[in-house]
């Protein structure tokens, strides 16, 4: 037995059907298409979620609830989180170098979750009301800064 002497089994390869060819082809005219209606065209392509004329279901489906387009997103750190870390002020820049937050989005703002033992400055662009008090409790400053940066 030889490697070049190999052949795929008969009945396994096929010749690829020409469409469009005239009609001794065996699909001229029309081309499999049928003779009317939108899929016959070129161009045609279907509309996702389309159920024949049926209404879809995501049509069919209640929708509920409200989604505010213009809500404000911000990249929360918590208080015992700047606990954790060293050295004495934080603010937006230096949390994304060292990788406290991914993205800035629409700002920066303090939660007062964990303790601080500390004395930190903190600058950020919103801050919760137990994060101020915990951050005047240690005896540090808490500086908002402009809404976006």
């Amino acid at each position: 037995m030889n490697l070049s002497q190999l052949k795929p089994p008969r009945g396994q390869k096929h010749k690829k059907q020409r469409v469009g060819q005239g009609m001794g082809s065996g699909r001229g005219k029309y081309s499999g298409r049928g003779a009317k209606g939108a899929k016959s065209v070129s161009g045609y392509s279907r509309m996702r979620g389309f159920e024949g004329g049926q209404m879809p279901l995501h049509r069919r489906l209640p929708k509920r609830g409200f989604n505010n387009i213009f809500r404000k997103e911000y990249a929360i750190v918590n208080v015992g989180r700047l606990e954790a870390l060293d050295g004495e002020t934080f603010d937006p820049g230096t949390l994304l170098e060292r990788g406290v937050i991914r993205k800035l989005k629409h700002g920066l703002k303090i939660l007062g979750s964990g303790d601080l033992k500390r004395k930190i400055s903190v600058k950020a662009h919103e801050f919760s009301k137990s994060a101020l008090e915990k951050i005047k409790a240690a005896g540090g400053t808490a500086e908002v800064i402009g809404a976006e940066q």
